[in-house]
């Protein structure tokens, strides 16, 4: 294992700035795998990092097949990290929506391009990221349709299921869409939540990124065979709403079979504690991302559920 600077900024008032890699193996640029971009993306680092683990036993042992190289970079933002901000302290900037970056630019600008530079040629590019708002999902592996998409290598990591998306305007200032632009094939990984370790989560989160790697023939691993993956698209999955805003209980996890009318969560008088209304489904499906926030405001998204097929 070696580990390696990727882009360093001199700091005023602190330690410069840092962003760290271990690269394992050598020969050709195979793998990367990168993890948070935003400061309480927990989850994500944590994850990169039994990733790093796993693959310094391996390397020890031989386990990488010859002429393999595999880049992991656990944190792009630590600044953020540091401070308990999601977004890039000074500015409130995304740093996973400031692809694909200037080396002139402003900071978040120039620490996403200096990334991108480093992780092109890389045949496959697997990042851990998290949704906009606050929920968790079902463990999937997520690719944009942007004509260089493979839902049969998405399926090769066996998580249950593979979403392919249209990519919105601000998903063009993403790594994964510039990934894919650059010649890599790019999968996000979502797997738990943010700012809490979700330890099983996090099991098969590494076990899934193993098992492509030695399906790719980049490592010799013994594992579990997963899931044999549902391919879904965006128009596959029903959003529900709340109709009001206050404490929100919901009553149904990722994963959960539910039935058209039932009851999906209540929605409380933060003051009084009464039930102001409830939730009910709309289709027959499965849950496929729930929010968790306690807190809720009329007309967010609480629920995304996989609509029965022929429906």
């Amino acid at each position: 294992m070696n580990k390696e600077i990727i882009y360093t900024l001199d700091g005023l008032y602190r330690d410069p700035f840092q962003v760290e890699g271990f690269r394992f193996g050598q020969g050709n640029r195979s793998a990367c795998i990168v993890g948070a971009s935003r400061g309480n993306e927990i989850q994500q680092m944590y994850i990169c990092s039994q990733i790093v683990q796993a693959l310094k036993r391996l390397e020890e042992q031989g386990d990488i097949v010859n002429e393999n190289e595999i880049l992991v970079i656990p944190c792009m933002n630590p600044y953020s990290m540091n401070v308990g901000k999601r977004f890039w302290p000074s500015d409130n900037q995304d740093l996973n929506r400031s692809f694909p970056g200037k080396a002139d630019g402003e900071v978040v600008s120039r620490i996403s391009h200096a990334v991108l530079e480093r992780v092109k040629g890389y045949n496959y590019g697997m990042q851990f990221t998290s949704f906009y708002m606050p929920g968790d999902f079902i463990p999937h592996v997520r690719m944009m349709e942007t004509g260089y998409q493979s839902a049969s290598l998405a399926n090769l990591f066996g998580t249950p299921y593979v979403l392919i998306r249209k990519p919105k305007p601000i998903d063009t200032f993403t790594l994964n869409y510039n990934w894919q632009l650059s010649g890599t094939n790019a999968f996000s990984i979502y797997a738990g939540g943010l700012e809490e370790i979700d330890e099983n989560a996090a099991k098969q989160a590494v076990s899934s990124v193993l098992r492509f790697l030695t399906r790719m023939g980049i490592i010799r691993y013994r594992n579990h065979s997963g899931y044999i993956a549902s391919v879904i698209h965006d128009e596959d999955l029903m959003s529900v709403q709340a109709n009001l805003a206050g404490l929100w209980k919901g009553c149904k996890k990722p994963g959960d079979v539910v039935e058209y009318g039932e009851v999906l969560g209540q929605i409380l008088d933060p003051y009084e504690g009464h039930v102001k209304g409830e939730i009910v489904s709309p289709t027959q499906g499965i849950v496929f991302f729930a929010h968790n926030d306690p807190l809720i405001m009329e007309n967010t998204e609480i629920y995304r559920i996989i609509r029965r097929m022929h429906e």
